[in-house]
């Protein structure tokens, strides 16, 4: 079994990776706990028994959960990571459908094809979480298709 603080540093260390420096620490608070699967990886990271992200088996990559989605959010600005949908599109989105490019308004430039993003109205309010179909580009020179795959809508939590 491994230690509470190894865990916790590699997740932190996985984060800054992924989203930048300072994002572990404003992610993982120390007090989060983990599930780890039959190998004893880490699976879960949790925050008072709410999935803040998953470590990804494939990859080793984080995918986020709305609760670590809203820290994450909170610490990053504008426009990072940031997927802008149209209002119409916007109770579609939380009830956890997927944000469809011709409802792109703009997207960080620097989003890339399966990073993890925040789908955002245009008041910058967390709308949901999910993962990039396309770049951030491309979200905006498409006006067909899926841009993003929502995993958990605000609605759907």
């Amino acid at each position: 079994m491994r230690s509470l603080d190894s865990s916790l540093l590699r997740v932190r260390r996985i984060a800054e990776y992924q989203f930048g420096r300072g994002a572990g620490d404003a992610l993982f608070p120390d007090a989060c706990t983990f599930q780890y699967s039959s190998s004893q990886r880490i699976r879960y990271i949790l925050l008072d028994g709410v999935r803040l992200a998953t470590v990804r088996a494939q990859d080793g990559r984080l995918t986020l959960g709305y609760a670590g989605a809203t820290r994450l959010h909170g610490f990053l600005a504008p426009p990072a990571g940031r997927v802008v949908v149209v209002d119409d599109a916007v109770p579609f989105v939380s009830a956890g459908k997927n944000a469809m490019a011709k409802h792109v308004i703009t997207a960080d430039p620097g989003i890339r094809a399966e990073d993890e993003v925040f789908v955002v109205s245009g008041d910058d309010t967390l709308v949901a979480t999910g993962m990039a179909l396309l770049s951030g580009s491309e979200m905006l020179a498409f006006k067909y298709g899926g841009a993003v795959r929502v995993r958990q809508g605000r609605d759907r939590i």
